[in-house]
């Protein structure tokens, strides 16, 4: 009898799916952005993803010796951590700083805080913005041998809302243009979105809402209202999709809660609107998302379903 009623620890419903198998989907999704960006940009593009997987890992493994912890490089996020990382810098970018940002990456905002699952902000963004901030003519500076000038986004902002000439919407959707390594390509990037969804990686509240919201904003207070040719070039124009799916779904730094992840992608998407129509720089996806990041504590604080015996008593005491 005793044996029925033997209660285990939780958790009581486990599933197959391991970080290391979890993050070997995600590494499978950003095959199609990533060989579209070597294809895209060269051989460098393949360098600078070298060097930041290889840093992220690097830096975790070191510092996992120096402090005496148990190494955790099997379970793959910190490659994933550098492979987006190098999707998110420009082909141009110094070696040694793609590198600095790679140990920015883990050992600042990922190892400091308690190692994978303790992060507060997503840990690719967190050196991507960091980066910005520190070196921002080389980060903005998207000029190579395939392309010379500015992203899509910069040259429609200089035109006040209007599709230059020399630049059209299909361009923006095949990626032949000038950009981040993985940004570029739409249709890569929504290739692996749909790995992603047909894995059970992700699902689609966060980057539906995170779009929807952010399409509204644009529609109503972008340089071109109700303009659907501006809507869909700021959507294929930036790194709005690869963050979307890609960023804004990492599951430690986003909302558990159904309701809390739909707040969650409208804040990111209300951001991503007033940076881009509002603030200094034509982006502002990174930002939105990592201060979204930080939002995630009080979103899910708010949006925790209520326990059936709670409401029941809630009912009846109204």
């Amino acid at each position: 009898m005793s044996d029925l009623y033997h209660v285990s620890s939780s958790p009581h419903v486990r599933s197959k799916d391991s970080t290391s198998r979890i993050m070997l989907y995600v590494i499978l999704a950003l095959l199609p952005a990533s060989f579209f960006g070597i294809y895209n940009f060269g051989f460098r593009a393949l360098l600078i993803m070298l060097i930041t997987i290889a840093g992220c890992v690097a830096s975790e493994w070191i510092f996992e010796k120096i402090v005496h912890k148990k190494s955790t490089i099997s379970d793959l996020s910190a490659v994933v951590t550098g492979l987006l990382l190098a999707l998110n810098l420009p082909v141009s970018l110094p070696w040694w700083e793609a590198l600095l940002g790679s140990v920015f990456a883990i050992i600042i905002v990922k190892m400091l805080f308690g190692g994978l699952g303790q992060n507060f902000m997503n840990p690719a963004l967190g050196a991507r913005c960091f980066l910005l901030i520190a070196f921002a003519a080389d980060m903005t500076n998207f000029n190579c041998d395939a392309y010379t000038g500015a992203t899509p986004l910069a040259l429609i902002r200089e035109n006040n809302g209007a599709i230059p000439a020399d630049l059209n919407v299909m361009d923006m959707l095949t990626g032949r243009t000038a950009g981040t390594i993985g940004e570029t390509c739409v249709i890569a990037i929504l290739l692996g979105a749909i790995i992603l969804i047909l894995l059970g990686v992700i699902d689609l509240k966060i980057p539906a809402s995170y779009i929807i919201t952010f399409s509204i904003f644009i529609l109503i207070f972008g340089a071109s209202p109700f303009d659907t040719t501006y809507l869909v070039a700021e959507l294929c124009g930036g790194g709005l999709m690869l963050g979307a799916f890609f960023m804004a779904t990492d599951y430690v730094t986003s909302p558990i809660t159904p309701k809390g992840q739909i707040v969650y992608g409208i804040c990111c998407g209300l951001l991503t609107g007033l940076f881009r129509c509002f603030g200094a720089n034509a982006e502002g996806v990174s930002f939105a998302i990592i201060l979204s990041n930080l939002l995630v504590p009080l979103i899910e604080k708010f949006t925790v379903p209520r326990a059936f015996g709670l409401v029941k008593e809630a009912k009846k005491n109204e």
